[in-house]
């Protein structure tokens, strides 16, 4: 799949997670920094900066 030339670079996480977990308003909230939303399709076009790890 490609977009705009683009390549997605995914992972398949083995991880199980449990149902109806949901994260605090101050983890979203993290989350969110990382999220930029294009403004002509903001539903569905998101890009996700990847976490710094540290």
């Amino acid at each position: 799949m490609t977009w705009k030339g683009l390549n997605p670079i995914v992972q398949l996480s083995h991880q199980i997670y449990e149902k109806g977990i949901s994260l605090g308003k101050a983890a979203m909230r993290i989350v969110k920094e990382r999220l930029n939303r294009n403004p002509k399709l903001p539903k569905w076009d998101i890009f996700i900066s990847p976490a710094l790890m540290g």
